[in-house]
């Protein structure tokens, strides 16, 4: 397993100086899960002096969450193909609720040819449906509570879809609706897109993501879900 905070996925006023570091309790829980070895560099050891190549992933960057956060999956990428290149891993895990992160990775190892597998991992949730993040440690009680709002909307979305809705227009105004009641939520982006472009579609079909960033108070959060649409499922005879 390996740990580290990134600094090249951070803009310059964003929250690296204060991001959750919790490498003792990371390596206590990692044990408990059979995990043996846990790699975890310092920056200087992964960007030496000098250090001054960059991966692009052009079409899928600037969409999304790298509308607000240029540069951001510059740094997953750069990071992530050098991990592969010291680790030579097999296969390689990452987690659903960073959704257009596993799309870029995906998209690295197929342009590049890099040997590794990606396997996409569901995402993680407490009692209340809020997906587990590190920033989750900014929120008060309070904002907690409020932040469940996201996992409202995209369970809006979802029965909406189940009900034969496809029209995104519509399912995204009702999510906004939902977001906009809870007065510490300011919404970044909510979009339904298609799982490989991250491009926006007008009617939701089968597989496409809904996905959004919302701040609630100052802490940005994110999740999404993928569709099944009902349809599907019947012409399947499932």
């Amino acid at each position: 397993m390996s740990v580290f905070v990134n600094p090249l996925q951070f803009g310059k006023n964003e929250d690296f100086a204060r991001y959750p570091r919790t490498l003792d309790n990371d390596c206590n829980l990692l044990s408990q899960e059979g995990v043996s070895i846990v790699f975890s560099p310092g920056a200087a050891e992964m960007y030496p002096a000098g250090f001054c190549t960059a991966v692009v992933p052009e079409s899928l960057e600037d969409k999304l969450c790298g509308k607000s956060r240029p540069g951001h999956f510059r740094g997953v990428a750069v990071v992530v193909l050098k991990l592969f290149n010291l680790i030579q891993p097999d296969v390689a895990y990452f987690g659903q609720k960073d959704f257009q992160q596993t799309v870029v990775i995906k998209r690295i190892v197929s342009d590049l040819s890099v040997g590794v597998a990606i396997k996409v991992l569901p995402t993680i949730r407490d009692q209340n449906g809020l997906a587990l993040s590190s920033r989750n440690a900014y929120l008060s009680e309070t904002e907690r509570n409020d932040a469940f709002c996201l996992y409202t909307a995209l369970t809006k979305a979802k029965a909406m879809v189940n009900t034969g809705m496809t029209d995104t227009e519509k399912i995204l105004r009702e999510m906004e609706e939902i977001i906009t009641r809870c007065k510490s939520a300011t919404i970044d982006y909510i979009a339904i897109v298609n799982p490989e472009t991250l491009g926006a579609v007008p009617k939701a079909r089968n597989g496409d993501v809904v996905a959004l960033a919302v701040r609630i108070g100052k802490t940005r959060l994110i999740d999404n879900v993928i569709l099944i649409l009902m349809i599907a499922l019947c012409c399947l005879g499932l």
